[in-house]
């Protein structure tokens, strides 16, 4: 890649982790009104080399199946300038991942600036048998965010999660402790099923129904956004 190419990706994405942290910015990236999710919209799922993103993968084939289109995200320019030309291509469509910081921060900010709605938004940190969590959505999707809480228990690692709504007029916090972590990085398949899933909500296979289980640690943000 050309110098130029370079400085250009690493000035875009310092500018937008800026508008990401773990204090009170994250409501505001997760856009704002109460809108409900489309309907029937073809799902691409961005995904990277991880852990988690190969786990996020499983549950979005299991929910989505042939809807679901695959796009693996790097930081070349002309994915960049791709992912713009999606979001404001005018075909209505939902775009979902579980990335790291910078990659998503970039995406979401991107999304926002073409006016595309993000129903929900979340940071998720895990370390060996225990994971916090922290989802921001819109009204019309708290219902999955309240079946993320029960996948959690489910998995038996220990975690926390504070769950809010982008308007600032819920928050909830659950949290346990570990109880049994075999299945415990399985909460990066039940967000991929979730997100591909977000139009017509269903109930999530049992924890360890989703077959794919391994350990899953780092920072990463889930996103779903509506374009």
């Amino acid at each position: 890649m050309a110098m130029n190419r370079r400085f250009v990706l690493k000035s875009m994405a310092l500018g937008s982790i800026a508008g990401l942290t773990l204090g009170g910015s994250l409501r505001p990236l997760a856009a704002a009104a109460a809108m409900p999710v489309a309907t029937g919209a073809p799902v691409l799922a961005l995904v990277d080399g991880s852990t988690a993103a190969s786990m996020f993968l499983h549950g979005v084939l299991t929910g989505g199946g042939n809807r679901a289109r695959i796009q693996r995200v790097n930081h070349d320019l002309d994915f960049v300038l791709n992912f713009e030309r999606q979001l404001r291509s005018g075909q209505p469509q939902r775009i979902i991942g579980l990335l790291d910081d910078a990659a998503a921060t970039l995406i979401v900010d991107m999304a926002r600036s073409a006016g595309a709605l993000v129903p929900w938004l979340g940071q998720h940190s895990a370390e060996a048998g225990f994971s916090r969590h922290r989802l921001v959505t819109t009204p019309g999707v708290e219902n999955c965010s309240q079946e993320f809480g029960r996948q959690l228990y489910g998995c038996g690692g220990g975690f926390s999660l504070n769950m809010e709504q982008c308007n600032g007029k819920e928050i909830r916090r659950i949290a346990a402790s570990s109880q049994d972590s075999s299945r415990a990085g399985q909460w990066a398949a039940s967000i991929g099923y979730l997100l591909a899933t977000l139009d017509n909500p269903k109930v999530l296979p049992a924890p360890g129904a989703l077959p794919v289980n391994q350990p899953v640690t780092g920072c990463f943000v889930s996103f779903a956004i509506e374009a």
